[in-house]
């Protein structure tokens, strides 16, 4: 049998920490985006860099984000961490520490824009395939 077990919030910002690639769910209009972004974790919140487009639009009209990050092993199964809250722009001070941040985008380009998304609620699940074999 699988276990499938709820993480704590602790074990969620843990997981959220060891990686540096998620997928952010946004609206646009009428239609629901997602798409990966490289991002880092300061304090309690997701901040990333972007360029103007969709993304950054869809942020600015509607600041209701999701932020999802999750893991497969092999041998032992998988977790998932999905994060909700609002996206905001980050400028002033704030946006002077982000710039301090070791954010290393992946696609090429200049992205200026530091978008930080204020957690509100922060849920995850790990499924553990080594109880299936025990």
């Amino acid at each position: 049998m699988i276990d499938n077990s709820w993480l704590d919030e602790t074990q969620c910002w843990e997981l959220l920490r060891s990686k540096d690639l998620g997928r952010l769910g946004y609206h646009l209009v009428d239609e629901v985006h997602i798409v990966p972004v490289n991002y880092v974790v300061d304090r309690q919140r997701v901040v990333f860099r972007t360029t103007p487009g969709s993304k950054l639009l869809g942020v600015v009209m509607d600041d209701d984000v999701a932020f999802e990050v999750d893991a497969a092993e092999a041998e032992d199964g998988a977790w998932s961490v999905l994060a909700r809250g609002r996206a905001r722009i980050l400028e002033g001070d704030e946006r002077r520490e982000a710039e301090q941040l070791p954010l290393q985008p992946w696609s090429s380009g200049e992205k200026l824009t530091i978008v930080a998304i204020d957690v509100q609620t922060l849920t995850g699940r790990r499924i553990d395939r080594r109880a299936a074999t025990a």
